[in-house]
């Protein structure tokens, strides 16, 4: 089992379909009140890739990325079109995302994005970062230099431990980790040009 830093092919991601999913217990007692359990800290995201397979071309490509992986056997990039920016736009920017505090000793800060506002906002890890697209920013000032950045992993290391109090923040691009959920493709050929396998089914990776 490895990770194989490639992308899923782009043409077919952007016409897929998917997102993340949670999994919640819940409890109906004889009330009529329910107690709710959140089992995962992290959510999860699913994809189809099958709504993205458009011509034979498409599904020759996805035939040949699945083999190559070796069906569920190793994990793969994949582009989410809602989803791999920082600030949305296709240009990060330093100040978007918070990556933490200074204390003049750690020099390694993880990559995070936040999701909702100010009432209980989710801060999702962020390990696949595009190489060459991440900027940051110490106290508002960016840095052109001085940190490097872990492409497996998504961790900033500075060069010098940022002084204590600084705030630190970065902006980016970034891929979600996924694996194949099927070790079979089901195609049709529906003309001579044509094709569709209705169900590719991806499911992220947790590191």
């Amino acid at each position: 089992m490895a990770f194989h830093p490639i992308r899923f092919p782009l043409d077919v991601a952007l016409g897929a379909r998917g997102g993340p999913e949670r999994a919640t217990d819940i409890v109906t007692l004889a009330s009529g009140a329910e107690e709710r359990n959140s089992r995962w800290a992290h959510s999860r995201r699913r994809y189809n890739a099958g709504y993205g397979v458009k011509s034979r071309a498409d599904m020759q490509a996805v035939l040949a990325f699945f083999e190559e992986r070796r069906g569920r056997f190793h994990a793969f990039l994949w582009h989410d079109a809602l989803d791999h920016s920082s600030n949305g736009t296709e240009v990060p920017l330093p100040g978007d995302q918070e990556l933490g505090v200074g204390d003049g000793i750690a020099t390694a800060f993880q990559l995070r994005k936040r999701y909702g506002g100010g009432f209980d906002p989710y801060w999702r890890p962020i390990t696949k970062p595009v190489a060459g697209s991440v900027r940051v920013a110490v106290d508002g000032s960016e840095m052109p230099a001085g940190f490097t950045v872990d492409g497996l992993s998504g961790v900033v290391t500075f060069a010098a431990p940022p002084a204590q109090g600084a705030t630190l923040t970065a902006g980016f691009l970034f891929d979600v980790p996924v694996r194949f959920d099927i070790d079979r493709l089901d195609i049709e050929l529906t003309s001579f040009d044509a094709a569709e396998a209705p169900a590719i089914p991806l499911i992220e990776v947790r590191e």
